[in-house]
Order: structure tokens, then sequence, then C-alpha cells
């Protein structure tokens, strides 16, 4: 989950101000690069969750974050906006707040639970 709102927040604030130095970036462009992992985030939780109680938490947790790797080593070295975009897009394809949030419901009992979703939250900040 840190990852994840890493991904989108950190950002923030210098993605604007980076993204207009890459190659054929236009400010349409560094906004669907900048919307798109929100995007892909959105569509790919209920699928994820679906996903994870077909094959379990972990493996769909495995391959999440394994998205947002690959999406943020494109990210690191795109030099042009169009690969910025895919990066972003594969970051937000990591989309696993659903399968963590389902995780933690499974392993811990019910009068903790919330104090398990609170320190994710924490996470998040």
């Amino acid at each position: 989950m840190f990852f994840r709102m890493f991904g989108l927040f950190l950002v923030l604030p210098v993605f604007s101000i980076l993204a207009q130095e890459l190659d054929s970036a236009t400010p349409l462009l560094i906004g669907l690069a900048f919307g798109g992992y929100g995007l892909t985030q959105a569509i790919l939780q209920i699928p994820f969750g679906i996903w994870s109680d077909r094959i379990g938490r972990k493996p769909v947790i495995m391959a999440g974050l394994l998205l947002f790797i690959i999406g943020s080593l494109i990210a690191a070295f795109a030099d042009n906006i169009y690969l910025m975009i895919v990066a972003r897009l594969l970051q937000g394809a990591g989309a696993i707040s659903s399968a963590v949030f389902a995780l933690i419901a499974d392993l811990t009992r019910p009068e903790v639970r919330t104090r398990a979703n609170a320190g994710i939250g924490a996470s998040i900040g």
C-alpha cells in the first residue's frame, strides 16, 4: 500500500516539471501520463480482488508489486512521454489494495481487524 501511494503522491510536485523535458511532451500527454496511474488502478481493483479470491492473496500481491517495479524501472529510464505513459499505466496496474485489505481480513481476528486496517491507512499517510 505504501508503494501504491508513494507512486501516486510523491511524484505529484515534480512530475509536471520533469515531464516537460521528455520528448514529444504536451500538456495533454503529461496529464495522461499522470492520470493514467489512477485510471488503471481504479479499473483493476475489482478484477485483482476477484483474482485474489480465486488464486490467493499473496500471488496477486506479488504480481501487482512486480508490475509496479517494472513500471517504475521503465519510468526511470523513459526519454519520451509515450514511454512514460506506458510506465505509469503499468505502475497503476499494480493495484493491490483490494488484495491487501482482503489479506488483512483473512489474517486477523475481527476484534483487531480495525486496528490492522488503521495501520495500513497510517502507512498511506
